[in-house]
């Protein structure tokens, strides 16, 4: 985000450290003022006057872990921050990275439901790191150039809830198989494991979600900006299916979303891990809600 241009001011908060992580990236030659916020009586300092708020905060995930293995840590830190949220910036664009996103939302819209302050227009759950690993994943196999690939992902941002539309990727491909298909589709859900696993007990995936983080927030803000027809998919309030959370492509505007666009043609193979996919995606849903109200 310090790279952007788009961005005036940078606030970096988190517990511990953050101080010198701030005079770190401050270093950099890009005109973002930084300021660096550590513990909860600076949480307030950090959060005023922001028009996109980030959220990666968490434990991440462990060899063996599912996303859900999170679920309880990371549910506690953004119902906090969600409620320092709603005190301090409430008309911020909420950017929920934290796993499992699923359920995060989720969270994050009851709280602020709960506070007076929700929008729906104005929350996402970031699902970019599954597009760009869509897009990795099936340049390779397809022999295209990737900087010219799209593929559509819907559904969640966890294993089979994860859901590439590579009958609607392009370039086209005609010599993919249904076999390669499913195989490509498998790849991109386990993303996330291949890097917990690759990395043994070190950590999940952070340089490539910090990739995607930052890019769907510039998407952000190139909305909040006027600029027009930018579209990303990410997990956000939909009617597009029964279920009250989906990921689907969406145009960004001023007001956040500015439209939920359709799923368009799917093939049958979709169809198919879309109906499987929704028991799955509704429970952690279902899951958030409830941590959300609990108290």
């Amino acid at each position: 985000m310090k790279l952007n241009p788009l961005v005036s001011s940078l606030s970096l908060y988190d517990i511990a450290n953050t101080p010198g992580v701030a005079a770190d990236v401050s270093h950099i030659n890009s005109p973002a003022q930084v300021e660096g916020y550590a513990g909860e009586e600076q949480l307030g300092k950090a959060l005023e006057g922001s028009d996109v708020v980030i959220i990666p905060a968490g434990v991440p995930r462990k060899p063996g872990m599912t996303r859900d293995d999170l679920f309880n840590i990371n549910a506690g830190i953004v119902k906090s921050l969600c409620t320092a949220i709603a005190n301090y910036c409430p008309h911020a664009l909420v950017n929920m990275i934290s796993n499992p996103v699923n359920s995060t939302v989720p969270i994050a819209a009851e709280v602020f439901k709960k506070a007076g302050t929700y929008d729906e227009k104005k929350l996402f759950g970031v699902t970019t790191l599954d597009v760009v690993r869509a897009k990795t994943f099936y340049a390779g196999k397809a022999n295209v150039p990737v900087a010219e690939v799209n593929v559509p992902v819907i559904g969640g941002h966890a294993g089979i809830t994860i859901l590439p539309l590579f009958s609607q990727a392009t370039p086209k491909s005609n010599n993919l198989s249904d076999e390669e298909i499913k195989a490509l589709t498998k790849r991109t859900q386990d993303g996330g494991t291949e890097v917990v696993e690759a990395k043994a007990g070190k950590g999940s995936a952070t340089l490539s979600m910090a990739y995607a983080g930052a890019v769907f927030a510039d998407a952000c803000l190139k909305g909040l900006n006027g600029v027009q027809d930018i579209v990303e998919c990410t997990f956000v309030q939909s009617s597009v299916t029964e279920l009250p959370f989906f990921a689907s492509k969406v145009r960004l505007g001023k007001n956040g979303v500015e439209e939920v666009l359709g799923l368009g043609p799917l093939s049958d193979y979709e169809k198919q891990s879309l109906e499987s996919l929704k028991p799955e995606l509704k429970a952690s849903i279902e899951k958030g809600i409830q941590f959300a109200n609990r108290s």
